[in-house]
């Protein structure tokens, strides 16, 4: 409810933007000849309007599409940026409440020192930022070298400009704090400035809360779904944890093929997921210590077909139904069941493909131990054009090499 309000508020803002940018381009065709100082405050007031709703427009954006995908670090870093701008401020900082701590922290912030955000830690009721928290109250700081309070704020005796502390609530709790300084071309905030970042912190509190909610449903999601890989791997026991070996490296190996983000979180569901159909399969095939006959390799065979009915129903697992349904499908066409090849198998299904065959052979099976990473490696590069997807095994390969270290924006 409070975040189709804030949705309302900000088409509201836009079409009270465009009434007044019609209003003024009308004052400037009847009075262009008698242009004054009011014109000039008009256009600049405007102006600074017109960035509000830009910054709302790019905040609220966030919450309604990529507060799946976004991580709460880069949001904060979006709400800092887009302050700076709005009030042209030099630098600035967003610091939220550690509960465990109960002091806090900077978040995120724009020309401000490493040395200060590492250091700097405020208890609610000290320092600006501190009462700022505690009170609920935007403090103005006109003249910090007369503030007592403000080396406990930000701690560098060098950083002296005038600034403005900006409490964020949620539902009249705070949760953090927004500091911004004052350019050394203006002589102090303006009404428009404090109007402005209110309506920015009120937009800021609750995109925040729907990401945390996405947040708390993916964590709730993930729980479920490794309770379903343990089911799979307790059904076939020769493969241990399987699955979540191959979790672990399935979201770090789409990460080096630059899957969208929004992807990453299915290919790991999928790697998690992949052999869920094997729960449909007699568990005297699963364990077989000996070669499987032709009729006990068609029963194998069906269980990308049985996961794929099994998780399709379920909306939020999005894609991973086709990227488990596909992972037994070769590139050059010869896998199961549909016999796509190339391009027409899902990345994902590819990724989950070349890292399950990795595991099978760096594990024991009933029937052989486990090969060597050399003999493995030798069997992928084999397999790759033919089984795997080629640019999949080179990175796959590479990371390998490397360690498995992690990934780099």
């Amino acid at each position: 409810m409070i975040y189709l309000l804030s949705l309302v508020i900000v088409i509201l803002l836009f079409a009270v933007g465009a009434l007044l940018r019609k209003l003024y381009d009308l004052r400037l065709e009847k009075h262009s000849s008698e242009s004054d100082g009011r014109d000039l405050s008009l256009k600049t007031t405007w102006g600074k309007f017109d960035e509000l709703l830009t910054s709302l427009l790019t905040i609220h954006e966030i919450g309604i599409v990529n507060a799946g995908t976004i991580k709460k670090e880069d949001f904060y870093q979006t709400v800092v940026e887009s302050a700076c701008e709005l009030i042209s401020s030099p630098r600035g900082s967003l610091m939220i409440h550690d509960t465990v701590a109960d002091e806090l922290k900077i978040a995120a912030s724009k020309n401000i020192s490493r040395e200060v955000i590492e250091n700097t830690r405020i208890k609610p009721g000290l320092g600006i930022a501190g009462r700022a928290f505690q009170t609920g109250e935007t403090i103005f700081v006109t003249d910090p070298q007369q503030n007592t309070q403000y080396k406990d704020f930000i701690g560098k005796e060098e950083q002296k400009d005038p600034f403005i502390a900006i409490p964020l609530k949620l539902k009249d709790k705070p949760f953090g704090v927004l500091n911004l300084h004052l350019s050394r071309e203006k002589e102090s905030f303006t009404d428009y400035d404090l109007k402005f970042l209110t309506l920015l912190a009120g937009e800021t509190a609750i995109t925040l809360e729907n990401i945390k909610l996405y947040e708390s449903l993916e964590n709730f999601y993930l729980e479920m779904v490794q309770t379903l890989a343990r089911v799979i791997d307790a059904k076939d026991s020769y493969t241990g944890d399987h699955a979540g070996r191959a979790r672990q490296k399935a979201r770090r190996l789409a990460e080096e093929l630059h899957m969208p983000a929004q992807m990453l979180r299915y290919v790991e569901y999928a790697a998690l997921l992949h052999d869920i159909g094997k729960i449909g399969i007699d568990g005297g095939i699963l364990s077989k210590p000996g070669k499987l006959t032709a009729e006990e390799y068609e029963e194998i065979k069906k269980h990308p077909a049985i996961g794929y009915q099994i998780l399709s129903p379920i909306h939020f697992l999005g894609p991973v139904s086709q990227m488990v349904l596909y992972h037994q499908e070769w590139y050059n066409g010869l896998g199961y069941p549909e016999g796509l090849k190339g391009e027409e198998i899902p990345l994902g299904a590819r990724i989950v493909a070349t890292i399950d065959a990795w595991d099978a052979m760096r594990s024991d099976r009933p029937y052989r131990k486990a090969l060597s990473v050399e003999i493995a490696e030798d069997q992928l590069v084999k397999g790759s054009g033919k089984q795997f997807d080629p640019q999949v095994v080179t990175a796959f390969l590479k990371l390998e090499k490397a360690g498995w270290p992690e990934f780099e924006k």
